[in-house]
């Protein structure tokens, strides 16, 4: 037997409970809804779809053999993306930045896809959290008795697509949040709102 559909079924419920609960990636998508909309979210999520790719192909291959080898690294790694998130947030505060709102609620600057996409991959690849349940979740919805490489590629496409969908979702929430927000122009306040929610995640990436 190739796969175990009864592990499978179970574990989509599972993981999507867990995806949807509030975190750092999907506050991301929620903060960047606010003031970019989802289409430009979207080129965050490429990102951070990446970034869970690789967390989630190495967990359940290697158990997190990447941590454990290279722990300064991460850290580094970790520290260095929580201080960005941070800058970009104190810069969106201030109504600064690309991703901040100018007063008229449009942006300055283009926003780019490189940019974007690596906030997301950076926050994904960083989070210790996501890691930890990888490492933890992962291999008792396989079975190690039968061949492992469909089953690990079945897992990885259920989480990319629950995830994908959950990020949507706050993105979504966030976009409708800063068109609520943009009648009443109340574009410093969504600039502010979104560069708290910004320094919350650099802050929770750093300490997580």
């Amino acid at each position: 037997m190739l796969l175990d559909f009864t592990l499978l079924y179970f574990f989509i419920p599972v993981f999507f409970v867990i995806s949807i609960t509030p975190g750092l990636c999907m506050t991301l998508a929620l903060t960047m809804g606010i003031t970019i909309g989802v289409k430009n979210t979207m080129k965050m999520m490429v990102g951070e779809l990446i970034g869970v790719l690789i967390v989630a192909g190495t967990a359940v291959a290697g158990s997190g053999a990447i941590i454990s080898s290279f722990p300064t690294a991460f850290l580094l790694f970790k520290y260095g993306g929580g201080l960005y998130l941070m800058y970009v947030g104190y810069q969106m505060i201030n109504s600064r930045g690309a991703l901040a709102l100018n007063l008229d609620g449009t942006h300055s600057f283009d926003i780019k896809f490189i940019k974007l996409s690596a906030q997301g991959f950076i926050t994904a690849v960083a989070n210790p959290k996501g890691w930890a349940f990888f490492i933890a979740m992962t291999p008792p919805f396989i079975n190690y008795e039968a061949a492992l490489l469909p089953q690990m590629s079945a897992l990885v496409v259920i989480i990319l697509v629950i995830e994908f969908v959950s990020l949507m979702i706050y993105a979504t929430g966030g976009q409708a949040l800063g068109i609520i927000l943009r009648k009443k122009n109340n574009i410093r306040l969504i600039n502010r709102i979104a560069g708290i929610l910004m320094i919350g995640v650099g802050i929770w990436l750093a300490i997580s």
